[in-house]
């Protein structure tokens, strides 16, 4: 089973949510519905900067633990690298 590793943010430059599943799509409908976690209700953090597919759901895991723990400096490269314009890729997912 496949995972995803994500970055949601509430604008460009804003605050910053990092998080692991094995449904992209139906987790961010519970994101965007203020039921994926308090943080990001509370933040109202809910625009899909980035998406990072894994064949192996532990990968997507150990990759969601190690981007965590990287400088907010990094997270920007890294959704800026793909994503430049901070675009929200939930419409891209839900084609």
């Amino acid at each position: 089973m496949g995972g995803w590793v994500y970055i949601l943010a509430n604008r460009k430059n804003g605050t910053l949510y990092t998080g692991v599943t094995a449904d992209i799509a139906a987790r961010m409908v519970q994101h965007r519905e203020g039921t994926g976690s308090r943080f990001t209700a509370r933040y109202g953090v809910t625009r899909l900067v980035y998406a990072g597919p894994h064949d192996d759901i532990t990968a997507a895991i150990a990759r969601e633990k190690a981007i965590k723990k990287w400088r907010r400096a990094w997270k920007i490269e890294l959704i800026e690298r793909d994503n430049p314009d901070w675009r929200d890729l939930f419409f891209d997912i839900n084609r």
